[in-house]
C-alpha cells in the first residue's frame, strides 16, 4: 500500500496550479467534440451538445453575470433541478472568479432567505415559479441581492429579475466586444481561491456553509481517479439526478468528470434527470455504466422488483424468486469466506439470464460500477444485489471531505464495508472511536463561522468527523453517529443505525426510528413501505385500505411485530426493541422527516413525534409489545 503521504504529495503536483475552469479549458481543447451533455426536452425527445458548445454557454454566463456588477469573490446561488443549465449556471459563476451555492429545492422561503442572507448572496439563478415565489417572499430581507435570473418563470416586470436567455445574450454581447474578456477573467483565479460553498442539509442544528477551494475539488478528483482507475470512468455514461445542492452529487456528475475526462481518450456522458420520479424511464433510454444510489434509492429498486415478480403467475413467480434465492445465498457464502457449493454454483450459473432480466429491466443492465453513498447501507441490502450480480460498492464521506474519503475497490467487494482509505487520505480513530480524515479533500473550513471550524478540525489538521468507525487490515465500517448514540438510563452505549437496519429488514418496514436515550429500554417508530404494503394488503384481501387504516389493521400489526421480534434475536437484550408504534404516513424530503439524500433527520423526527413516543413510555404504555425473545 503506497505511503499516504507521499501519495498526497504525488497528487499534490499534478494537480498543482490548476483551476476548475483551467481543467475546463484543457477538456475542450483535448475533446472539443465529444457530445457529453445529455437532456430531454419538453417533448420527450433527448438532446445532447459538445463541451465547446456547453463552454460557449458558461462563457456567455460568466460575462453576462459580470456585466450585471457581479463581482470577484461574491456569492451566486442557483436553485434549480437537474438540467444542463444548472451546471452553466454554477460554473459560469465561477469562471465569474464568485463563489457558487446551490440551493435545495425544497427549502422553505425562510431557509432559502437563511443561507442567501449568510453568505451575501449578490445574484440568484432560479427556475420555476415556485423557486422564485420563494426569494419574492423573502427578497426585503436580502439587501445584497441585487438581480434573481429566472429559467423557465416569468420575470413579470419585476425590478432586478431577468431572465436566463436575457442574461446569456447580455454575455454573447460583451464576448462579441472584448473577446478577451473571458480568458482574461478566469486565468485570474488561484488554486485555493474559494470555489464554492455546499451548505449542510441541516439534519441537527443550523446549516453550516462547507467551504471548498479548487485545489480541494481537483485534490479529491485525482485521488478517486486513481481508486477506480481509468477503465471505469473512461466513455462512461452518469445519470444527474439526486440534488446538486448535496456534494455527492455535485462531485458525481458535475466537478468531478470535467477532471476525469480529462485523462482518457474518449470522455463519458452525462444525461441529465430532472425529476427523480422519472429516473426509471432515464435509465431505461440512458444504460448508464457507472450508477450511483444512496441506499434508499436502491431499497426501492428492490421494493420494485419484488412488486414485479408478485405480480407474475405462480409458475414464473416461483423459478424467480427461487433464482433470486440462490444468489443471495451465494452471496452470503462469499460474505462469510466460505466455499459454495457445486449444486449451488451451478443454479447460480443457471439463473445468470434471470439476473440479467431483471437489471435490463431496470435499465442497470450495462452498469460497470454501482456505488451506494450518503448513508450506511444495511447488509441485507448489500447481499441482495450482489445476488443479483451487481454488487454495489460503499463509498463513505462528507460535506466536509468534499465527498469521498474511503471506497470499496472496483475489484474487490467486501461487503459490509465502506473499504479502505482513498489515495492520499490518512485516518485515525481516537480513543472514543471517532474517524478522524487528514488530507487535500478535507474542506477550508465552515464560512463565517470560526467556532464550529475549530471544534471540526483541529490544529494538525485532522477533521473529526462525528462517525465512530472500526478498522480491520486497512479497510473500515462506519458503527454510527458519535453525536446519535443512545445512552440508556443504564449507560450502555447503543448504535440506533444497526437496530434500525435490522427493523428494515421486513418488507414492510419502509422507515425506521429508534428511541432510548436516558431510558431504559429502546422503542421504535415504524413507517410502512406504502408500495409493499398496498400489494402485501390486496394478496391478504384487504385491498383499498388507505395507510392510515393499515398502520392500525391488526394482520399488519401483526406482521410487524414478528419482524422486530425477528430483529431482537440478532440484538444484544439491551438493544432489543421492547415496544413500537405504527405511523399513518411515509417520511419524505417533502414532509420534513428525511433530508434531499433520504437521511434521517432524527431531531426532526423525535420533536414532531414527541406524544407517539411518550406514549410508548407511559403508564399504561401505548403502542404495542414486542414478545420476549
Amino acid at each position: 500500500m503506497p505511503d499516504a503521504t507521499a501519495e498526497r504529495q504525488d497528487i499534490d503536483e499534478t494537480i498543482a496550479g490548476r483551476t476548475l475552469p483551467s481543467v475546463f479549458a484543457e477538456l475542450v481543447a483535448k475533446h472539443p467534440d465529444a457530445r457529453t451533455i445529455r437532456w430531454r426536452d419538453a417533448d420527450g425527445t433527448f438532446r445532447d451538445q459538445t463541451l465547446t458548445e456547453y463552454r460557449g454557454t458558461v462563457r456567455d454566463a460568466a460575462l453576462g453575470l459580470v456585466s450585471l456588477g457581479f463581482a470577484p469573490g461574491e456569492f451566486g446561488l442557483v436553485m434549480a433541478s437537474n438540467r444542463p443549465e444548472h451546471g452553466a449556471a454554477d460554473l459560469g459563476i465561477i469562471h465569474a472568479r464568485g463563489a457558487s451555492v446551490t440551493l435545495y429545492n425544497t427549502l422553505a422561503p425562510d431557509q432559502v432567505a437563511w443561507i442567501a442572507e449568510h453568505c451575501g448572496a449578490t445574484v440568484a439563478i432560479v427556475e420555476s415559479e415556485e423557486q422564485l415565489a420563494k426569494f419574492r417572499k423573502v427578497r426585503h430581507q436580502l439587501p445584497n441581492l441585487r438581480t434573481i435570473v429566472t429559467l423557465d418563470a416569468d420575470p413579470a416586470g419585476d425590478e432586478g429579475v431577468i431572465r436566463w436567455t436575457e442574461l446569456l445574450a447580455r454575455g454573447a454581447a460583451a464576448a462579441a466586444a472584448d473577446p478577451g474578456a473571458f480568458e482574461r477573467s478566469w486565468r485570474e483565479l488561484k488554486a485555493d481561491d474559494l470555489l464554492s460553498l455546499i451548505y449542510t442539509s441541516g439534519t441537527t442544528g443550523t446549516p453550516k456553509g462547507v467551504m471548498y477551494s479548487h485545489r480541494n475539488v481537483l485534490w479529491t478528483a485525482e485521488s478517486i481517479r486513481r481508486h477506480w482507475g481509468d477503465d471505469m470512468l473512461g466513455n462512461s455514461r452518469l445519470i444527474s439526478y439526486l440534488p446538486l445542492a448535496h456534494v455527492s452529487e455535485r462531485f458525481t456528475s458535475h466537478w468531478g468528470p470535467l477532471w476525469q475526462s480529462l485523462h482518457v481518450d474518449t470522455p463519458g456522458s452525462i444525461t441529465f434527470c430532472p425529476d427523480l420520479t422519472q429516473l426509471l424511464p432515464y435509465l431505461q433510454e440512458t444504460r448508464p455504466t457507472v450508477f450511483v444510489g444512496v441506499p434508499r434509492v436502491w431499497e426501492k429498486f428492490q421494493t420494485a422488483i419484488r412488486a414485479g415478480i408478485a405480480a407474475q403467475p405462480e409458475e414464473i413467480r416461483t423459478a424467480v424468486t427461487g433464482a433470486l434465492d440462490a444468489g443471495r445465498r451465494a452471496a452470503e457464502l462469499r460474505h462469510a469466506g466460505q466455499d459454495i457449493p457445486a449444486e449451488l454454483a451451478a443454479a447460480v450459473e443457471a439463473a445468470a439470464p434471470v439476473y440479467a432480466g431483471v437489471r435490463a429491466k431496470l435499465g442497470l443492465d450495462e452498469v460497470k460500477l454501482a456505488v451506494t453513498t450518503t448513508a450506511p447501507t444495511p447488509l441485507d441490502l448489500e447481499l441482495f444485489w450482489a445476488g443479483l450480480g451487481l454488487p454495489l460498492h460503499e463509498v463513505w464521506g462528507m460535506s466536509e471531505l468534499t465527498g469521498p474519503a474511503t471506497a470499496v475497490p472496483p475489484h474487490d467487494l467486501r461487503l459490509g464495508t465502506v473499504g479502505p482509505l482513498l489515495p492520499g487520505v490518512e485516518a485515525t480513530i481516537g480513543a472514543d472511536g471517532e474517524l478522524l480524515i487528514r488530507g487535500g479533500n478535507v474542506m477550508q473550513g465552515y464560512y463565517r463561522d470560526d467556532e464550529r471550524t475549530a471544534e471540526a478540525l483541529d490544529a494538525d489538521g485532522w477533521l473529526h468527523t462525528g462517525d465512530i468507525a472500526v478498522e480491520d487490515d486497512g479497510w473500515y465500517r462506519i458503527v454510527d453517529r458519535k453525536k446519535e448514540l443512545i445512552i440508556t438510563s443504564s449507560g450502555k452505549n447503543i448504535a440506533p443505525a444497526q437496530v434500525e437496519s435490522l427493523l428494515k429488514l421486513h418488507p414492510l418496514v419502509g422507515q425506521a426510528i429508534t428511541i432510548g436515550d436516558q431510558r431504559s429500554h429502546l422503542t421504535a417508530l415504524i413507517v410502512l413501505d406504502p408500495d409493499i404494503s398496498r400489494a402485501w394488503a390486496a394478496q391478504r384481501g384487504i385491498a383499498g385500505a388507505t395507510m392510515e387504516e393499515l398502520a392500525q389493521h391488526p394482520d399488519v400489526v401483526a406482521a410487524i411485530a414478528a419482524g422486530v421480534s425477528e430483529a431482537n434475536t440478532h440484538l444484544a437484550r439491551i438493544e432489543q426493541v421492547k415496544r413500537f408504534s405504527i405511523l399513518p404516513r411515509e417520511w419524505t424530503p417533502e414532509s420534513g422527516e428525511l433530508t434531499p439524500t433520504q437521511k434521517l433527520k432524527r431531531r426532526v423526527v423525535l420533536d414532531r413525534y414527541a406524544t407517539e413516543i411518550a406514549s410508548l413510555y407511559a403508564e399504561p404504555a401505548g403502542g404495542y409489545e414486542v414478545a420476549p425473545r
